[in-house]
């Protein structure tokens, strides 16, 4: 999750005074509108369950009004909290945590709860409709749609839920992963823009896992499905005779086996991103980015027209970062924050050879779905290490609570990571899920100096070079 407080409002309450609201956003997106005293209840809730030494110090109280200044400040304040609460894996997946966000976006967004009717895609186009509660959380209504489609319990886990934004053309282009602090049918129709749908797809990356889910005819139908839709819009690269042979198994409804020919194309299971920029080669290359097999696919378009195709392996990726810039408005002052352009930045560090670093840097409006891609690949990679399964990652209810795996228990918080370069800060390994970076307004772009440690991922998958590599 991207976390961040990028602004304060000053609000009328029912009595008529004024109190400052704090916008909290999440993946760049405003979740939810909350007060300072809201904020410090929660930090009480968490200090009671978890002890003064586990969770962080909190902005404290002051008995006088606030000057501008000092708003600002502890804005600055109550961001680095609620960014070291989310990134301890502990507290951020803990339910007085998630329930304090799903409660808060439900205010904010003033939805009563009730019941109500939902629509979930599958990726053949298919509408799965759910009755639902407004304040049904991710995993409640993931349960939902498994059950309507009569999913086995233990293959809920091999698929997740995602926002997407339909394109005139039909296709999808990926926003974001629905995460467990959300209300999906409150984070959907808050966009007020039917472009905006929820899609269930599968949400893992190793294609050895398809031998799981297609061991059930629902899983095996969810996975063709997907398989077709992502060759039809040439996500998977298909030539004329690999095209005739998977048109003659459609034709023979073989769903199996044409998953396991899909499974040798190019680009299966990848997923694939809208064009963007990047610097690498060089500055303002046009380039397609995407992601799969543990690696970020480019294909760049050089400014010469020429192009060129690589991959980044996300083992030799040491550490990356998500940042946002906003440029100087020349607009009128009371223009609405939601309408200023916002660009967003995922550069990361990588290994090209030993003892050689560079950063590449990728300009996308889905620079944070790109970064959430890369954490998974390394939480998968992390837990398959640890002897886990990904059978074991769904998270299971015992009464009434949610409980992480064992699985995932097992990948560990780890050290601190040595830097290459001694001018540059040790980065500080995250272990939460999904929990990489926060997003900071910069008014400029920024180079690798021009963020402090803090705002780096670590990647605890990072794999050196040895000779005998190069």
């Amino acid at each position: 999750m991207h976390f961040s407080i990028p602004e304060t409002e000053t609000r009328a309450g029912d009595g008529g005074a004024a109190y400052v609201a704090y916008n909290i956003h999440v993946n760049g997106v405003l979740h939810c509108r909350v007060r300072y005293s809201q904020l410090l209840g929660l930090h009480e809730q968490l200090r009671k369950e978890y002890g003064a030494n586990v969770v962080p110090a909190f902005p404290p109280k002051k008995i006088f009004t606030l000057t501008p200044a000092e708003v600002e400040q502890r804005r600055e304040q109550l961001e680095k909290y609620m960014q070291a609460v989310r990134q301890d894996p502990t507290l951020g997946g803990s339910e007085i945590f998630n329930s304090f966000l799903r409660k808060a976006q439900q205010e904010t967004q003033q939805i009563p709860t009730e019941e109500v009717v939902l629509e979930v895609l599958l990726s053949n186009g298919q509408k799965v409709k759910v009755t639902i509660l407004t304040s049904d959380q991710t995993e409640d209504v993931l349960e939902a749609v498994a059950s309507k489609l009569d999913l086995p319990d233990d293959l809920v886990g091999y698929f997740s839920l995602f926002l997407v934004r339909e394109t005139k053309d039909g296709a999808f282009s990926f926003v974001r992963k629905l995460q467990e602090f959300e209300l999906p049918y409150v984070s959907v129709t808050s966009l007020h823009n039917p472009e905006f749908r929820i899609i269930l797809r599968k949400s893992y990356w190793d294609s050895s896992y398809d031998d799981d889910v297609m061991e059930h005819r629902v899983g095996l139908n969810l996975l063709y499905a997907q398989t077709v839709s992502d060759i039809e819009h040439g996500w998977i690269l298909v030539n004329k005779e690999q095209h005739r042979q998977l048109k003659s198994l459609q034709e023979k409804v073989s769903k199996k086996e044409f998953v396991r020919l899909a499974q040798t194309l190019k680009y299966y299971g990848y997923l694939k991103f809208d064009p963007c920029i990047t610097d690498f080669p060089e500055k303002g290359c046009h380039v397609v980015v995407s992601a799969g097999n543990n690696e970020l696919n480019f294909q760049v378009r050089l400014p010469s027209e020429q192009i060129k195709e690589g991959s980044f392996k996300v083992t030799r990726m040491r550490c990356w970062r998500v940042t946002s810039s906003v440029p100087m408005s020349n607009g009128p002052s009371g223009s609405s924050p939601g309408k200023s352009e916002v660009k967003l930045e995922l550069a990361f560090e990588y290994l090209m050879s030993k003892d050689r670093l560079q950063w590449v840097t990728i300009t996308s409006p889905q620079a944070i779905m790109l970064s959430i891609c890369l954490q998974s690949m390394v939480d998968e990679l992390m837990v398959k290490k640890s002897g886990g399964s990904i059978r074991k990652m769904f998270r299971r209810r015992v009464n009434g609570a949610l409980r992480r795996s064992d699985s995932q228990q097992a990948v560990k918080s780890p050290p601190l990571l040595d830097s290459p370069d001694a001018s540059r800060e040790p980065v500080v390994k995250l272990s939460s899920k999904l929990t990489s970076v926060s997003l900071r307004g910069i008014s400029h772009s920024s180079s690798a100096n021009d963020v402090g440690a803090n705002d780096f991922h670590g990647n605890y998958a990072f794999e050196g070079i040895g000779d005998e590599d190069l």
